[in-house]
């Protein structure tokens, strides 16, 4: 199993997909990283040689951010967003979407489950009807 920047990558991939495992480092870059690196993209990563992950790695080290530094350099942005109270970070802030997707009708993925405001169940509402403890 070849370990790139931390990360163990699948054996019986073909390199160029297992290489998108690595978070910052998608098809695009793959094509390219490899071309850099000097080796073929049609390998398995069972099948790497010691030398061609070395290869790898420093491509890596050299023209990419990856893993933990990307994810650092994205949370110091998104956190400096906020700071200066932009738009952009007040929307980070509530959790909702930034980038101009309305909120009406979809964004469930970003705000979660429903919340039904002013409807209560059957149960419930019997519940809080009916009095408790009074002397008639």
């Amino acid at each position: 199993m070849a370990r790139i920047a931390g990360i163990d990558l699948p054996d019986h991939k073909r390199i160029d997909i297992a290489l998108t495992y690595l978070y910052g480092i998608g098809r695009s870059n793959v094509r390219l990283l490899l071309e850099n690196a000097n080796v073929e993209a049609n390998k398995k990563v069972l099948n790497l040689t010691e030398e061609e992950i070395n290869r790898l790695q420093k491509a890596i080290d050299k023209n990419y951010k990856v893993e933990g530094d990307l994810r650092a350099e994205i949370a110091e942005n998104i956190k400096h967003l906020k700071e200066i109270n932009t738009y952009r970070g007040l929307r980070h802030a509530r959790g909702l979407p930034v980038r101009g997707q309305r909120t009406r009708s979809n964004a469930r993925t970003k705000r979660g489950k429903r919340a039904t405001v002013g409807a209560m169940r059957k149960d419930i509402r019997a519940k809080l009807d009916k009095p408790t403890g009074q002397k008639e």
